[in-house]
């Protein structure tokens, strides 16, 4: 082998000739690296070269050569190999050289201890570590770390001794390189620790933290940037470790971690890490995080540090501490009860709000609106004290402040829709003020534009989200007046202006749908400009924002207006396909999920063009892609990072050297470029890019509006079934959660699509029970049981609370839409109710978090998105008890006790939905609820006196199945007058829909036992109850009841006709839900009934007299 050749090819990898590069690189693989002798080579290079650059390369590509031909090279040049290698690193003056060097010395020690050779390197580091020069000691520890790094395992006989030798090289006097190479090191011996079965190297590891905080504390006192990020890595990766690791100082960390986060003696990059270390903590240690009741300190450190923020227009993707810590309290909202966060954060907010200083009330507002995502049911009890806020502050003399007030308010909106849309009238004229005065200011160009053009953005922004709300007879009062004003906006100059308005007039237009009608043409032929713009960035943007209103113009105006816009608004969705604009593509895949809506079956025109877009973007590589990095990861250069379960390389861009990630070859491919650099740091760092690629965000958009298409279009998405069932299915358990989410939704939803077809076709209505009393044709039982061996394949070691959640509302449904068709497989019943177990305990992996296992066992409070996957269980409960029926029973004997132990917690949410969830159960169980009757009576006689009136009112619909289903009538009766005792004020209490409930449990008990209620006094009551506008379930019970009272001829409901006439009237008028339609049925012969024997009281209401001549 020519050496001097070899040393040629290698400065050739060094040119900045990218097709130099590429061939010294192709004839190196060829032509030398397939030989031992190449390695030498290497060796050599590294340990004597004087080129820094060459030594750096020939480290990297020695180290990926040492596992292939170290074993190769002949046994008498190894000690002498092994000996120069480790006396040239150890007088290495460059820092990336030294390293690299350390890593191939670990690469061959990795093999040689194994194999019982190089027995005195050990000896040798120890040396190194403890010696006079710093220097030594420097490249001692950074080699034992990456030797901890290539086989921790091995070490496991000398914890002890290492434990002693960090000990003391972590306080090192002289050398900061040296104490946070200890740090790095120790790290690495924290993954390996089991603190069980070592409580000594437990002790130990816990003697050293507070010097390693010391040494994260003086890297960020001297600005030593580099270290310092090393530091705050090491302590991001011992939350992953054993919890006993940080039990003892976790709360002293975390303290000191908000100190540092809060003070503005230290540099932004430094706080911005102390705060992302923060946010690990709450996702990671919630439960730690809760039981030492940190969540109100870090709030109120949070909230403070948000009046820091300069500039909300700022888009810098660049970190500040303002904005983590706005980051910080999104992420406590979700995981953190609210008496932790929003509680504290409501105390402090007037003293914000009031404060003379903008900055403090612009933070006081804006925190409020981050918080509400993660609290929204708790924060919606807050709303008579935020509201008037709100409404202060849009009148603030800070414009920063109005400006800050619009975002708050659309982030409200945007998750209390329905809370935020009933206070219209107070919000909508603010919004226009707002709107107008920002746009007559821009103008006229008298103050800061671009704010002021923000103002118009963010006040079409909440425009959009307040409209989400607002019923269509308010929402029409404000067409006139709106439609116009955001139309002008479509001729401003600026595309996100433009992008904004048209937002806002969809969701104006949804909201007020035909009465948007006389603005269609004109707004269409306005829109219309848009759609085929392709020239920019913006105005890419902006058409597929445009795509998206008239998406929402369509749903307004429905079918028949909009068809003349379908085909060309469908040929610009297909060709935006081909923009390679990933936001674009989804944008369209929306639209057709719109329009699938609108038009339904007849869709179907559309159908294949769709179908192919659709299935082209979840057939996608995700591996094929370069992202840019930048100069920060040189370090990284060279190693190979996952990314979405693929790997792939940092490698240098061309021409300025900064790294990218590219696509990864298989290890047997020989890639085309040798990358220059090595890495300082472990790959695993970098897991978190792991998380979700653009192509795995549009695969998870496309899967939802296969999902939507097929619901819609019916029995015409059935040639293309089998292929998505295909599809989806190999996307089941992809890395990417949102993707599983989507996958088995799809599945559930393709199911319950095709199940109702067959049930409008040939095969009869499903009925609750097992064994099957209604057999699926072959294709559902297929579909059935694809979609629960994904399901259960999922969903029991599932760590995303979103993905369970979302699992188990579409069981749910599909179980209360389908029956127990898909309950017949092998252990499927013993499998989910195990499932469902562990989620009702709060066992579920979803629920876990890195921390002790006691922490869970000592708190009470749950934050409402933990609480939501629980509520989201119990409704799989529920549609069990549906499916099954009668043969419910055998479950409940399991159920009964993990449920009434929610329904007697301390938390009125729990309680609530749980006893909600038990009267349920007892409905879909009948007569056979029997056996229970005393449990179940006693509990639900209980709660219906409870202190939360929805816990009370679901306890009187409970109670009222109970009468009417169970068997045990002597117990039952005996309770009956208690029973109507507890009633009686209920049917006077206009909350929580307790007329409506109470009124189906007197209705049901009268049913039941007509002789055991005093109906003369009762009846009364219940008609001038009607209608019932609440909880229109209870029209069942309640009017069948008057339905058997009138063909009894009862004298008392006879004498109530006058009354009943007009509940009557209105009840079978819109909406069409008030009645399932048998009681519609019975109710339409009790008008004909009555037109025949009280003629007059019939002929005096239109609505009824039209009913009677059908």
């Amino acid at each position: 082998m020519d050496q001097q050749k070899f040393i040629q090819l290698l400065q050739s990898v060094l040119a900045p000739d990218t097709e130099r590069v590429k061939a010294a690189t192709a004839e190196l693989k060829k032509n030398y690296y397939t030989s031992p002798e190449a390695l030498s080579f290497l060796l050599q290079i590294l340990t004597s070269h004087p080129s820094g650059e060459l030594r750096q390369l020939a480290a990297v590509e020695a180290r990926s050569l040492v596992p292939k031909h170290w074993t190769d090279l002949p046994a008498n040049q190894k000690p002498e190999i092994r000996t120069h290698l480790l006396q040239t690193t150890l007088n290495e003056k460059t820092q990336l050289v030294r390293h690299s060097s350390a890593r191939v010395i670990s690469a061959i020690a990795k093999l040689d201890l194994d194999d019982g050779e190089w027995a005195d390197l050990p000896g040798f580091l120890q040396q190194a570590a403890t010696s006079q020069d710093a220097g030594q000691r420097e490249v001692g520890v950074y080699i034992l770390f990456t030797l901890l790094e290539v086989m921790g395992e091995g070490f496991a006989s000398d914890m002890s001794r290492l434990f002693t030798l960090f000990g003391k090289t972590i306080q090192d006097p002289e050398s900061a390189e040296v104490r946070i190479n200890t740090m790095m090191a120790l790290s690495k011996m924290a993954m390996l620790l089991d603190a069980e079965e070592d409580q000594q190297s437990l002790e130990a590891f816990r003697t050293t933290l507070p010097f390693m905080v010391r040494v994260l504390k003086e890297s960020v006192d001297v600005g030593d940037e580099d270290r310092t990020m090393q530091a705050f890595e090491v302590f991001q990766t011992l939350l992953g470790c054993d919890a006993q690791l940080l039990a003892n100082h976790f709360k002293d960390l975390v303290q000191f971690m908000g100190e540092l986060a809060s003070s503005t003696d230290v540099d932004n990059e430094s706080r911005s890490q102390a705060i992302s270390f923060l946010m690990q903590c709450v996702k990671y240690r919630k439960l730690k995080i809760q039981g030492l009741k940190l969540g109100e300190p870090l709030t109120l450190k949070a909230l403070h540090i948000v009046t820091e923020l300069e500039d909300l227009n700022n888009t810098d993707d660049d970190a500040t501490p303002a904005r983590s810590a706005l980051g910080l309290l999104d992420i406590m909202a979700q995981s953190l009860p609210p008496s932790q966060v929003i509680v504290p954060l409501m105390r402090v907010l007037p003293q914000y709000i009031n404060n003379s200083d903008p900055l403090y009330r612009r933070a006081g507002i804006l925190s409020l609106g981050f918080c509400v995502e993660g609290a929204p049911d708790f924060i919606a009890t807050q709303l008579n004290d935020i509201f008037p806020l709100v409404l202060r502050l849009f009148d603030d003399s800070d414009v920063r402040v109005r400006q800050a007030t619009l975002h708050a308010l659309a982030r409200l909106a945007d998750d209390l829709a329905e809370e935020v849309g009933k206070e219209h009238a107070k919000f909508i004229p603010a919004l226009i003020k707002s709107l107008d005065l920002a746009t007559s200011n821009a103008a006229a160009n008298n103050t800061d534009n671009e704010m002021q053009l923000d103002i118009i953005k963010a006040s079409c922004g909440a425009i959009d989200s307040v409209f989400q709300g607002i019923e269509k007879e308010d929402a029409e009062k404000y067409v006139q007046e709106l439609v116009p004003r955001l139309s002008r906006l479509f001729e401003h100059p600026d595309f996100k202006v433009k992008a904004a308005a048209a937002g806002a007039v969809g969701t104006v237009a949804a909201a007020a749908e035909d009465a948007f009608l006389p603005y269609f043409a004109p707004m269409m032929n306005a829109l219309s400009h848009y759609v085929m713009i392709k020239d920019s960035e913006d105005e890419l943007e902006l058409r597929g924002t445009v795509c998206d209103a008239m998406g929402s113009i369509a749903t307004a105006v429905g079918p028949g207006p909009f068809k003349d816009y379908v085909q060309p608004l469908m040929q610009a969705s297909e060709e935006a396909l081909h923009l390679d604009k990933p936001n674009l593509r989804e944008t369209s895949f929306i639209l057709w999920s719109t329009l699938s809506k609108v038009y339904e079956e007849d869709f179907t025109p559309f159908l294949d063009g769709v179908v192919k877009g659709l299935f082209e973007s979840l057939k996608q590589d995700e591996t094929d892609f370069e992202v840019e990095l930048g100069e920060e990861a040189q370090d990284l250069l060279g190693t190979e990072v996952t990314i979405a379960g693929k790997k792939v390389k940092v490698s240098a861009a061309e021409g300025d050297g900064r790294a990218t990630l590219s696509r990864s070859k298989d290890t047997t491919d020989e890639a085309d470029i040798i990358d220059v650099e090595d890495a300082d740091s472990d790959d695993e760092a970098w897991d978190e890019l792991a998380g979700v690629t653009a192509v795995a965000q549009e695969k998870e958009i496309a899967l939802e509006v296969i999902a939507d298409v097929l619901t819609h279009t019916r029995g015409k998405f059935v040639p293309y079934l089998e292929q998505t069932v295909e599809l989806v299915m190999g996307l089941v358990e992809h890395s990417y959660e949102g993707i599983r989410k989507a996958s088995i939704g799809t599945l559930w939803r393709a199911y319950a699509m095709l199940w109702a077809l067959c049930e409008d076709g040939q095969m009869e209505k499903w009925q609750p029970g097992l064994p099957l009393k209604v057999q699926p044709t072959a294709e559902l039982a297929k579909l059935g049981e694809v979609a629960m061996t994904a399901t259960l394949a999922v969903w029991k070691e599932e760590f995303d609370r979103g993905t369970v959640t979302d699992i188990n509302q579409n069981l749910a449904a599909a179980l209360k839409a389908c029956g127990p068709a898909v309950l017949t497989g092998e252990n499927v019943i013993k499998e989910i109710t195990t499932i469902l177990l562990s989620l009702i305990r709060k066992q579920h992996p979803c629920q876990q978090d890195l921390g002790d296992e006691e922490d869970m066992d000592i708190l009470q409070e749950s934050s409402e998105y933990d609480w939501l996957v629980i509520d989201n269980a119990l409704d799989v409960i529920v549609g069990l008890a549906t499916a099954l029926g009668p043969t419910f029973t055998e479950l409940w004997k399991i159920f009964e006790k993990p449920v009434m132990k929610i329904a007697g917690g301390s938390e009125s949410i729990e309680r609530s939905t749980s006893v909600g969830v038990i009267a349920e159960c007892i409905s879909s169980m009948g007569e056979a609820v029997t056996p229970y009757t005393t449990t179940l009576l006693k509990f639900l006689l209980h709660r219906v006196s409870d202190e939360d009136p929805e816990t009370r009112s679901n306890a009187a619909f409970g109670l009222g199945h109970l009468c009417e289903k169970s068997g045990n009538t002597r117990e039952i009766l005996a309770s009956y007058n208690t029973i109507l005792s507890k009633l009686e004020p209920m049917l006077h209490t206009a909350t929580a829909r307790m007329m409506d409930n109470s009124a189906g449990c007197v209705s049901r008990m009268i049913m039941a036992h007509p002789d055991q209620v005093p109906i003369e006094d009762v009846v009364p009551v219940l008609v001038g109850l009607l209608p019932l506008k609440e909880d229109y379930e209870e029209n069942e019970p309640v009017w069948g009841m008057i339905v058997s009272l009138y063909q009894s001829n009862n004298p008392i409901i006879q004498q109530q006709t006058p009354k009943i006439i007009p509940a009557l009237a209105k009840v079978l008028s819109p909406p069409a839900e008030q009645l399932t339609d048998e009681i519609r049925e019975k109710l339409t012969d009790l008008v004909k009934y009555l037109h025949q024997h009280q003629r007059s009281a019939v002929e005096s209401n239109e609505t009824l007299m039209n009913i009677a001549k059908q």
